[in-house]
């Protein structure tokens, strides 16, 4: 597909989620119904290897099988489509890049080079060379609060200006202040928050999410996305019950019991039943028992009957 400008890269966009099998190898055909799930769900994208999609946790081998599963599917079907090239390594973050951009994305997702911080300056230098090898496609830069180089909007509307290549930020999102910030020093770039966040974030200029609460049921977030230009009121209303039961249900596995992340967009999937993920995550981390999600699911019905059938 085209390179995506800035304002192309909006709404609602689901993760590809992994499948594994017992033996830790990758399910393939697992992997494929998903995607062929998420097309006919008609999201406004996919996106590949985030934190959900275990990026860590893949050979380059398995990369590359995957990336070209989802290009495949997404160009045959119209679908707009970014892969993320991340890894704590920029020499390996660089080589998924060189061999992303071959499968023509619509964006490539990076992180900063993890372990050791780097400064601006280094961010700059990493950014640039990563802007060179995309051959025009460009970069979204996903920077969370854990990252060890955590940018401020100034410090990335910088970079921007040095790197045009950058379109887009994946973030956490904040408060009053922070989306201020946002629109002064982001102006022309897409910015994305949480999926649980989504309907407050586009009430004060937010454009997407790459998105959590699309592993809980993507048809579902589709709608909740679409409703946000129509009835800004209700979709804010179901932000509400979206926190309430993430915070009081979901949230606690990492809380207090230190799952990871990509642990519980399993647990999510499971819960919603939409696709057959399953609840592992690639060793060492640690995955959630499916029976968690058997017991949430009743709840998860009452407080939101607009994702659970």
């Amino acid at each position: 597909m085209k390179p995506l400008k800035p304002h192309e890269i909006r709404g609602n966009w689901a993760t590809l989620l992994l499948a594994w099998n017992d033996d830790d190898k990758l399910d393939l055909g697992r992997i494929d119904s998903v995607l062929d799930a998420l097309i006919e769900m008609q999201v406004d994208g996919i996106y590949s290897n985030g934190t959900a999609g275990e990026f860590h946790a893949q050979t380059e081998a398995e990369f590359d099988r995957v990336s070209q599963l989802l290009a495949e599917k997404c160009n045959a079907a119209n679908m707009p489509f970014q892969i993320g090239v991340s890894h704590m390594s920029a020499q390996i973050s660089l080589g998924r890049l060189r061999r992303a951009v071959e499968l023509r994305p619509g964006a490539v997702q990076v992180i900063l080079p993890d372990w050791v911080p780097i400064s601006e300056i280094e961010a700059n230098m990493f950014l640039q060379r990563m802007a060179e090898a995309a051959e025009g496609i460009g970069l979204v830069l996903y920077n969370p609060r854990y990252a060890k180089s955590f940018l401020n909007p100034e410090q990335i509307g910088h970079l921007s200006k040095q790197v045009p290549s950058l379109v887009g930020l994946k973030s956490i999102g904040g408060d009053n202040n922070w989306y201020a910030s946002i629109a002064s020093h982001l102006p022309l770039m897409s910015v994305f928050v949480p999926g649980h966040l989504l309907a407050s974030g586009v009430q004060h200029g937010a454009h997407g999410a790459y998105s959590n609460v699309a592993c809980l049921n993507p048809l579902a977030a589709q709608r909740w996305t679409d409703q946000m230009k129509t009835d800004l009121p209700a979709a804010l209303e179901l932000e509400r019950r979206l926190g309430k039961f993430l915070d009081s249900y979901i949230f606690p596995f990492i809380r207090r019991d230190a799952y990871c992340d990509a642990a519980c967009d399993r647990l999510l999937a499971l819960i919603g039943g939409w696709a057959e993920v399953g609840q592992k995550v690639r060793w060492p981390y640690r995955s959630i028992p499916a029976d968690a999600a058997e017991r949430l699911r009743p709840i998860a019905k009452e407080i939101l009957p607009e994702f659970i059938s």
